[in-house]
C-alpha cells in the first residue's frame, strides 16, 4: 500500500471530492461569539482541513461581515450526515437547509443538469466555460422550478478511470469490475454501453471494496482520487477524461426565503465570486494532482486514435439515449451549440 506523502498536493485534495462544501467552522470572533440571525446548516462529503474548506470559511466570515451577522452557515463535513443522497432526504425533510453536491446528487435534485456530464462531451476548460456562459441562468431556473436554490457552482473537474488493470480499449474495460455510484443512471448507461455490469456501491464504500477486490476500476478526478485514498489501491490511470462532473452548492427555495430580501443578492454575490475563483484554482490543482498520482507510481495509460473514436461514438449514443430521460433533445443541442465556439480550440 502507498501512503499519502504527496506534500501540498495531498493536503489540498479533499478539496473537491465530487466535490463541495461550505464553510466545516465558525471564523473570528463574531462568527464564534454571536450565532447568525439566519443560519443555514450545509452538509458535505469534503473532508475538513482542506484549501477548499478554507475558502469557505472565508465566504462564511465575509458573509457575516456583509450582512451584519444576519445570515451564517453552519457546516457538516466529512459525510457525517451521510452520502448524498442521505443529505437530499434530510434537507427534504427539513434537517438540513442545504447540501454540496455533485452532479450525482444535482441530478436528483433536477436530471436535466446531467447535460453538462454528458461523456466525452467536453474536450477542454474553454468549452466548459462557454457551456456555462451560455447555460448557468437556465440550469439555475430549472433548479429553482425543482425546489432548490444555486448558491454557487463548483465544478468538480475532468474525470478518469483510475484501475489496477491497464484501461485502453473497451474490451479492457468491459472486463473490469467497476464501480458506479450508487443510483448514478448517467455512469450506469455508459458502463452499460459498453458491456460492463456495473458494481453500485456508495462512494464511502469504495476505499474497502478496492481492498477486497469488489471492484477494480473506478472514476473520479484526481484531486479526489487522492483525498478518497484510491490512488493508494491502484496501479493504473486512462489518460483520456471520460466525463466533465460539476458541482454546486444548493439550499432549499424554503431556506432561501428565510434570508432576509435585502441580503439575498449580497449572499449570491459572494458565494459566486469565491466559488468562481476555486473552481479556477481546481483546475491548476488537479493538473497538480494528476502528475503527483503519477509520481506515486500509478501508471498512465495511453489511448490509441481509433479506440478513443470508439469511446467517443459511445459517449453520443448515451448523450441521445438519455434524452427525454433525463433532459430534452432541446437542451442538449444547447450545450452542443455553446461548446462550438472558437475559444473550444484550447487544450485542457
Amino acid at each position: 500500500m502507498r501512503f499519502v506523502t504527496l506534500g501540498h498536493v495531498a493536503q489540498q485534495a479533499a478539496v473537491r471530492l465530487l466535490m463541495l462544501a461550505i464553510v466545516a467552522a465558525p471564523a473570528g470572533r463574531v462568527a464564534a461569539e454571536d450565532p447568525p440571525k439566519v443560519q443555514l446548516k450545509i452538509a458535505t462529503v469534503a473532508p475538513e482541513n482542506t484549501s477548499w474548506m478554507k475558502t469557505m470559511r472565508d465566504i462564511d466570515a465575509t458573509v457575516r461581515k456583509e450582512t451584519g451577522n444576519a445570515v451564517g452557515f453552519k457546516i457538516y463535513p466529512n459525510g457525517v450526515m451521510g452520502d448524498e443522497p442521505v443529505v437530499l432526504r434530510k434537507i427534504r425533510s427539513g434537517q438540513l437547509q442545504g447540501g454540496g453536491f455533485t452532479g450525482r446528487g444535482l441530478g436528483s435534485i433536477q436530471p436535466a443538469l446531467r447535460v453538462l456530464e454528458v461523456p466525452f462531451l467536453f474536450d477542454n476548460y474553454a468549452q466548459v466555460d462557454q457551456a456555462r456562459a451560455a447555460l448557468d441562468a437556465r440550469l439555475e431556473g430549472l433548479t429553482k422550478e425543482a425546489g432548490f436554490t444555486v448558491l454557487g457552482w463548483a465544478d468538480v473537474g475532468f474525470v478518469y478511470l483510475f484501475s489496477r488493470q491497464p484501461i485502453a480499449t473497451q474490451a479492457d474495460l468491459g472486463s473490469a469490475k467497476v464501480w458506479v455510484w450508487e443510483g448514478d443512471p448517467l455512469a450506469e448507461a455508459l458502463f452499460h454501453a459498453v458491456g460492463v455490469v456495473p458494481v453500485p456501491l456508495p462512494i464511502t464504500d469504495v476505499v474497502t471494496s478496492l481492498q477486497t477486490h469488489l471492484v477494480d476500476c473506478v472514476y473520479t478526478s484526481p484531486l479526489a482520487c487522492i483525498a478518497l485514498q484510491w490512488f493508494t489501491r491502484v496501479s493504473h490511470y486512462t489518460d483520456v477524461p471520460v466525463t466533465f462532473a460539476t458541482g454546486a452548492v444548493v439550499v432549499s427555495n424554503a431556506a432561501f426565503e428565510k434570508v432576509p430580501v435585502e441580503h439575498r443578492e449580497t449572499v449570491l454575490r459572494i458565494c459566486r465570486e469565491k466559488f468562481r475563483a476555486l473552481t479556477l484554482r481546481t483546475r491548476q490543482e488537479d493538473t497538480e494532482a494528476l502528475r503527483e498520482i503519477a509520481k506515486s507510481g500509478v501508471k498512465p495509460v495511453a489511448v490509441a486514435a481509433p479506440e478513443l473514436a470508439r469511446f467517443e461514438a459511445l459517449g453520443k449514443g448515451v448523450s441521445r439515449e438519455q434524452v427525454g430521460k433525463l433532459y430534452p433533445q432541446e437542451l442538449l443541442d444547447a450545450v452542443l451549440a455553446a461548446i462550438a465556439g472558437p475559444a473550444g480550440s484550447a487544450t485542457k
